[in-house]
C-alpha cells in the first residue's frame, strides 16, 4: 500500500477544474507536497461548488474536467513522483434536478418498478405508494402546477411523467395525482418525508449501498480509476451514514486493491476508531481539537466563564444541557421525519402509542455522547444511553426498557436505522447549533471537538502524541478543510483571548456602539469578526447572518427575524462605517497581532510535524483568515504563492515573522522534510525544557527508538506556547534544551549543540523551530 507523507487538498469545481489543478502541481512539488487530495470529482449538480451532491455516479464531472482533465492531473503528479487521494460521497446523490440524476429520475418515473427501487430509501407504505418532495411553498400551490413538453412543472422545477399518465385536456393537478410521487409543501419535510436524507437536506437523498449491486454501481468509475493507475487513495465522506459502515470498507479495500483510505470521521473525547474499519485512520479533527486547546490559554477560562455568565444575566452555560437540547429539538423539528420512521419499525406488539416510542426514541439519541455505535461494537454507549434517557425523563422508563432490547439487535432494519440516524442529530443539533450557542471561545467550537473542554496541558498533549504514533500513525491531521467553522489562522487569533484579560471591556465597548440583542451571540461575532480581520463587507454579513441563523436562537432559517438580523446587519456595518467601532477592532487586533502569528505558526508547525499524515488545506501556506462555507472554499491565488516560494528559495528569508511568507516558509520546509527524509519521522518523544518558561514551550523528537539504552535522533519541534503570557513574564531568559548532536534548524540555517541551548537562541527570529541532523549524521 503506498501511503502519503502529506496531502493538500484542492477544492475542484468549474472555476477551478481539474486541468488547473494539474497546472498546480509543479507548484505543489516545489512546496513540498506529496499526494494531492481532490474534492468530490464525480458528476454533480450542475453549478455545485462543493461536488457532494453527486447526480452521477459513473463518470468523472465535465464542469470539474470530465475523465481528460483526471487523466492530466494524474499524469501531472506521476510526472512529479506524487499520488492522488480523491474524496468519494457513498451515503447519499444529488436528487435537487430530477432530469440530472438517471438513478432519482427512474425512481419518480417508475415508481417502486423503478430498477433503482431498491437503491433509495423510501418507506413507499408511508407515502401510500409514492415518494414525497418538498418543493411546494404550501400544499395550495399544486393548483399552480404545468405540464409541458412531457414534464410535471412547479416554477423551475421539473418532474417526469409515468408511462400512460397523462392526455390531452387533463388537468396538471389529475396528472399530479397519477404519478408515483406527490409534490408538498417544504413545511411539511420535517415531519412527513418518506425517504432518507443527508441530514435535513431534502435534495440529498440517500442511497443503500449495503446492498451489492448499488454499491458495484456507484463505485464503477471510482473502480476504473484504480484498475487505470490514475488514483491512489480515497477519502470517505460521512461513513456514519452507512448502514453498515465496516463492511462498506471491506468492500472498499477489495475494489481498491487494498489502497489508503482515510473516513471522515468525528471521534468524541476518548472514543476510538472501530478496529473493524479497513481504513488507515480519520481526516483529522481529533488532532485539531489537541492542537487547538494546547494553545489556549488554561488560566482565561474563569474569566471567560464569568463574561459567559455575564452575557445570559445569570449562570455560564451548561454545555450538557445545552446539546440535550439542541439535538432534541434536532430530533423534533427537522429530522423528526426520520425519527418516526423508526418509531413505524418498532413491531405493533409494543403496547405503547407511536407518540410515546418516538418520544422514547428521540430522547435517547438526544443523551447519546458520539455520533453513533457500530453494533455489537458502541452496545455499551447504547445501553448507557438508554439509562440516561430514563433518567432525564422518568415518564419514559418503561418504553425505554421496551426499546433497547429492539435497539440492540443490529441485523434488523429498526437496530440498523437507528445507527443511522443518531449521527444526523448529533451533527445538526451539536456542530450546526449548539456551536453558534456556546460562545465563550470561538476557538473551541470547532467540528469534531468537545467546547466544554477549554485546554490541553503539554504533558497530557505528549501523551496522546505518544498514542496517535503507536495506534494511528497514518491517520490524517489537519488545522482547516471546507468544513472548518473558521480557519487556523482565524482560531490563532481568537485563542489569544483567553489570555488577555481586555477582552471583557473590548467586548462590552463593541456592545455599547454596535448593540445586537442576543448576548451570547455578540460575542461569536465580534470574536468571529475580529479573528477575520481584516475582511470584506460582504464575507462578514455572509457569516454574521449564516452564524445567527444555525444558532436558532433569535432567528431561523425557516423563520427568520427581520428585525433581530437588521441589528445583527448594522452591527457588521459599524465595523466598518463608524469609526468608533472600526478603531476598537483595529486596536485589538494591533494588541494582539503578534501573538495570534505566533500561535499561527506554532500551531502549523506541530501540525505538520506530529505523528499522522498532515493534510494542507488549499491556500493556507499563507495567512488564511477565513469563517465557515462558503467563505472557507473561496478561490487561491497560486500564482503569488509560487512567486513567494521561488523568492524564499533564493535566499529573501522575511526578517519579521509576522510577514505572511513566514508562513510559507515554514510549511514548505516541514513538508520538504517529511518526505524527503521520512526516516526523521519514526517515532515520537517528548523535549522537556528547563528554566523560568519551560511551560511556554511545546517540543518533541520524532527519532525512532533504535534499543533500550538510546534511540536514533530524528526531527525535532520547538512551538512557543501562550506568547502573551511569555511576553508578561519576561522572555525564555534561563530556559534552555537539552541537545544531544548538534542539529541544523530548517527555517534558519542555524546549526544548534550539542549540550544545553538557550531557547532564546533557538528561537529565534521565528516562534518556532524545526532541527534535523545533518544528513547522515547518526549521532
Amino acid at each position: 500500500m503506498k501511503v502519503p507523507a502529506s496531502t493538500y487538498r484542492l477544492q475542484i469545481r468549474r472555476s477551478f477544474t481539474l486541468f488547473d489543478a494539474a497546472e498546480t502541481v509543479p507548484y505543489l512539488k516545489s512546496l513540498g507536497v506529496d499526494w494531492v487530495y481532490l474534492s468530490p470529482i464525480l458528476t454533480a449538480e450542475r453549478g455545485s461548488d462543493h461536488g457532494y451532491d453527486v447526480t452521477d455516479p459513473s463518470s468523472v464531472d465535465p464542469e470539474r474536467g470530465g475523465p481528460e482533465g483526471l487523466l492530466a492531473l494524474s499524469a501531472a503528479a506521476r510526472e512529479h513522483g506524487m499520488g492522488v487521494l480523491v474524496d468519494i460521497v457513498p451515503n447519499h446523490v444529488g436528487v435537487a434536478t430530477p432530469a440530472q440524476n438517471p438513478w432519482w429520475f427512474s425512481l419518480l418515473q417508475e415508481g417502486r418498478r423503478s430498477p433503482y427501487a431498491e437503491a433509495f430509501d423510501v418507506d413507499w407504505d408511508f407515502g401510500a405508494g409514492r415518494i414525497r418532495i418538498p418543493v411546494l411553498g404550501s400544499d395550495d400551490d399544486l393548483g399552480l402546477l404545468e405540464v409541458a413538453d412531457g414534464e410535471l412543472r412547479y416554477y423551475g422545477h421539473r418532474f417526469p411523467l409515468a408511462a400512460g399518465s397523462y392526455s390531452d385536456g387533463d388537468s396538471p393537478r389529475a396528472v399530479h395525482d397519477r404519478q408515483h410521487y406527490e409534490l408538498i409543501s417544504w413545511r411539511r419535510a420535517d415531519s412527513e418525508l418518506n425517504y432518507r436524507r443527508f441530514f435535513a437536506v431534502n435534495t440529498l437523498a440517500g442511497i443503500r449501498v449495503e446492498d451489492p449491486w448499488v454499491f458495484d454501481q456507484a463505485h464503477a468509475e471510482v473502480k476504473r480509476w484504480f484498475d487505470d493507475g490514475l488514483v491512489d487513495g480515497l477519502r470517505v465522506d460521512h461513513p456514519d451514514g452507512l448502514a453498515d459502515p465496516a463492511g462498506y470498507l471491506r468492500w472498499l479495500k477489495d475494489l481498491s486493491g487494498g489502497a489508503y483510505v482515510l473516513v471522515e470521521k468525528i471521534l468524541e473525547p476518548g472514543e476510538e476508531l472501530p478496529t473493524e474499519f479497513a481504513c488507515e485512520g480519520t481526516t483529522g479533527y481529533d488532532a485539531l481539537a489537541d492542537l487547538d486547546r494546547l494553545l489556549v490559554d488554561p488560566a482565561g477560562e474563569a474569566a471567560l466563564d464569568a463574561l459567559d455568565a455575564q452575557l445570559r444575566s445569570g449562570e455560564p452555560a451548561d454545555y450538557a444541557a445545552m446539546i440535550l437540547g439542541t439535538k432534541r429539538a434536532v430530533a423534533d423539528g427537522m429530522l423528526r421525519s426520520e425519527i418516526l420512521r423508526l418509531a413505524r419499525l418498532v413491531p405493533a406488539a409494543v403496547d405503547q402509542s407511536a407518540d410515546v416510542v418516538a418520544d422514547g426514541l428521540a430522547q435517547v439519541i438526544a443523551a447519546f455522547p458520539v455520533y453513533r455505535t457500530y453494533l455489537p461494537t458502541g452496545e455499551e454507549v447504547l445501553r448507557e444511553a438508554c439509562v440516561a434517557a430514563a433518567r432525564q425523563r422518568p415518564d419514559l422508563a418503561e418504553v425505554l426498557d421496551v426499546l433497547l432490547p429492539l435497539l440492540l439487535k443490529p441485523g434488523t432494519e429498526l437496530g440498523l436505522r437507528f445507527q443511522q440516524t443518531s449521527g444526523m442529530v448529533m451533527a445538526k443539533g451539536v456542530e450546526d447549533t449548539a456551536f453558534y450557542r456556546y460562545t465563550r471561545l470561538g476557538t473551541l467550537t470547532e467540528v469534531g471537538a468537545d467546547p466544554s473542554h477549554f485546554s490541553l496541558a503539554p504533558d497530557e498533549f505528549h501523551r496522546r502524541m505518544a498514542g496517535r504514533q503507536k495506534s494511528m500513525p497514518l491517520s490524517m491531521t489537519t488545522l482547516t478543510t471546507h468544513d472548518t467553522k473558521r480557519s487556523e489562522d482565524t482560531r490563532a487569533r481568537i485563542s489569544v483571548i483567553a489570555e488577555l484579560p481586555e477582552w471583557a471591556a473590548t467586548l462590552d465597548t463593541l456592545r455599547g456602539l454596535a448593540p445586537v440583542p442576543d448576548g451570547p451571540f455578540e460575542t461569536l461575532l465580534w470574536q468571529a469578526v475580529i479573528g477575520a480581520w481584516p475582511a470584506s463587507r460582504e464575507r462578514l454579513q455572509a457569516y454574521a447572518e449564516k452564524a445567527a441563523r444555525e444558532a436558532a436562537n433569535s432567528t431561523t432559517w425557516t423563520d427568520p427575524d427581520r428585525k433581530f438580523e437588521s441589528r445583527v446587519k448594522a452591527a457588521v456595518d459599524a465595523a466598518f462605517d463608524d469609526a468608533r467601532v472600526t478603531k476598537v477592532i483595529e486596536d485589538f487586533v494591533a494588541r494582539t497581532d503578534a501573538f495570534a502569528a505566533a500561535n499561527s505558526l506554532s500551531l502549523k508547525l506541530l501540525q505538520l510535524t506530529m505523528p499522522g499524515v498532515p493534510d494542507v488545506y488549499q491556500g493556507t501556506e499563507f495567512r488564511d483568515r477565513s469563517l465557515a462555507d462558503p467563505d472557507n472554499r473561496r478561490a487561491v491565488d497560486f500564482e503569488s504563492r509560487g512567486a513567494a516560494l521561488a523568492a524564499l528559495d533564493a535566499g529573501t528569508i522575511p526578517a519579521d515573522f509576522r510577514d505572511e511568507a513566514t508562513k510559507l516558509l515554514l510549511t514548505s520546509r516541514a513538508l520538504r522534510l517529511r518526505r524527503d527524509r521520512p526516516e526523521l519521522f519514526q517515532g515520537y518523544r517528548p523535549v522537556l525544557a528547563s528554566g523560568a518558561a519551560a511551560d511556554h514551550l511545546v517540543a518533541f523528537d520524532r527519532g525512532a527508538d533504535s534499543n533500550s539504552t538510546g534511540s536514533t535522533p530524528g526531527a525535532l519541534t520547538l512551538a512557543t506556547r501562550l506568547p502573551f503570557g511569555l511576553e508578561r513574564a519576561g522572555g525564555w531568559r534561563d530556559t534552555a534544551v537539552e541537545l544531544s548532536t548538534a542539529l541544523r534548524d530548517e527555517l534558519t540555517g542555524r546549526t544548534h549543540g550539542p549540550g544545553p541551548v538557550p531557547v532564546a537562541e533557538i528561537l529565534h527570529p521565528y516562534p518556532v523551530a524545526l532541527l534535523a541532523p545533518v544528513n547522515g549524521d547518526n549521532a
